[in-house]
């Protein structure tokens, strides 16, 4: 499973800090999944995370109607952008999970 190649990886300090932002902070409920681990709230599919060799990536499911204020996000898909992670930066990281949780709230209305 992902999660846990995740966990064991050079980086399962970040992954661990981003993955407790997401939890306690937003509230995100977390799975699991095979090649993948994703969260969400109740309005929907937020992002999923992984390890890479350089950090870690969040891949935003709505991520083209974001607003990539800090020239961050990379990707050129019709409707995901990803977030590379080098170090944690709680307030980039917090400024793109406020902005998808937004974007999600705008699907529901």
């Amino acid at each position: 499973m992902q999660y846990d190649k995740d966990i064991q990886s050079d980086h399962k300090a970040l992954f661990g800090l981003v993955r407790n932002l997401m939890i306690e902070h937003f509230k995100f409920v977390e799975t699991r999944k095979q090649r993948i681990t994703t969260y969400s709230n109740s309005n929907g599919g937020i992002c999923h995370m992984r390890t890479t060799k350089e950090g870690l990536d969040i891949g935003f499911l709505k991520g083209a109607r974001m607003t990539d204020t800090h020239l961050r996000l990379v990707g050129t898909g019709k409707v995901m952008r990803v977030l590379p992670v080098k170090a944690f930066d709680l307030a980039i990281i917090t400024h793109y999970l406020e902005q998808a949780v937004s974007i999600n709230l705008l699907r529901n209305q």
